[in-house]
């Protein structure tokens, strides 16, 4: 196992959790998400759609899923987006070897109090970015399952809440399977988005040859250029601003339709549950908020709804050995359900 700690200089995750604060709303809430998506550029070049993804999940307070190849750049844009967002990060590596406690923590005996001690593990941060999630077997990965969903972690019977804002970053490698352990579908449906990494463009490509080539001679991005811009209590009231964007009910009503349309779907095996459903609304406010507006429209519902759902799905055989993708049958499925008026 591998862990790598990283603390801004205010404080780890251990500090005392943000008080309440006045929920950041309007022009001055896209101002700061400005902010935040400029500076992990610096270092995170091109992958524009990848970035905004994981700004969404953010904003909406859930956590995403990274899939790509080796090599192009998940675990840098974690370790940007902590810098920028000045929080404590943590890393792991997921191995077969790695137990649950590895995670979460445990209790050890301390010979000169004759007491137990709660060592807390690298789940007690900010963020945590779990790399390679699928390397690990069921029930490592299944230590991860309270800690997205309830923001805490039981050890040894003492449940122990974890820093807001949390928000888990998990990596996997699509091409690879030998030896990995495929997710759950029930933490896979833990996963606000599942954000898909491409490879990047030729001139994108070109500027980051560039960036790291010149008068370096270690392959990584220099992260000193990205200021720190927000701070955990920023990230909250960040958080229930774009909670109280406004959602007309006929958009409500345009996502639901749009899940249970996956329920009842030729081709689909498997179709997204009600979680579903919340998390396309709960993207789409974020959504609305990076277009720098205060109001979901059908068009955030229709932008946010593969990644939203594309991990909530399962394809029949029969599509599997046409070699369709779950995008595919999202986008023909979402070019039937029918939008609301604007």
């Amino acid at each position: 196992m591998t862990t790598d700690f990283s603390a801004p200089a205010t404080g780890g995750a251990d500090a005392a959790a943000p008080k309440a604060t006045t929920p950041v709303t309007g022009a001055a809430l896209a101002e700061r998400v400005q902010a935040v998506r400029g500076e992990v550029a610096k270092a995170f070049i091109g992958q524009a759609e990848a970035l905004d993804q994981v700004l969404i999940v953010l904003l909406a307070g859930g956590h995403a899923l990274i899939e790509g190849v080796p090599g192009l750049g998940k675990t840098l844009l974690v370790r940007a987006l902590a810098r920028a967002l000045d929080c404590s990060y943590a890393r792991v590596q997921f191995t077969p070897d790695l137990m649950p406690s590895d995670i979460s923590g445990h209790a050890a005996w301390n010979p000169k109090t004759e007491t137990f001690d709660i060592r807390r593990g690298p789940v007690f941060t900010h963020l945590l970015l779990a790399d390679e999630i699928n390397r690990a077997p069921a029930k490592t990965q299944s230590a991860l399952l309270e800690a997205m969903a309830e923001r805490q972690v039981t050890i040894e019977g003492a449940s122990f809440e974890l820093p807001p804002p949390f928000l888990t970053l998990a990596t996997q490698n699509p091409v690879e399977q030998e030896g990995t352990y495929p997710l759950p579908e029930a933490q896979l449906d833990r996963f606000l988005l599942k954000v898909l990494i491409d490879y990047p463009s030729r001139a994108d490509e070109i500027r980051m040859v560039a960036a790291i080539s010149h008068g370096r001679s270690a392959a990584d991005f220099d992260l000193s250029k990205v200021q720190r811009v927000i701070g955990p209590a920023g990230i909250v009231a960040m958080q229930h601003g774009t909670a109280l964007v406004t959602v007309d009910e006929a958009v409500v009503d345009y996502a639901v339709r749009i899940v249970g349309a996956t329920r009842d779907w030729a081709g689909i095996a498997l179709g997204a549950g009600p979680r579903g459903s919340l998390a396309l609304v709960r993207a789409a406010r974020a959504q609305a908020v990076l277009a720098g507006r205060d109001f979901v429209t059908p068009d955030d519902i229709r932008a946010i709804a593969k990644p939203a759902l594309r991990h909530r799905i399962a394809l029949a055989p029969e599509l599997q050995i046409e070699g369709q993708s779950p995008d595919d049958v999202l986008q023909a499925l979402l070019a039937k359900v029918e939008a609301p008026r604007q």
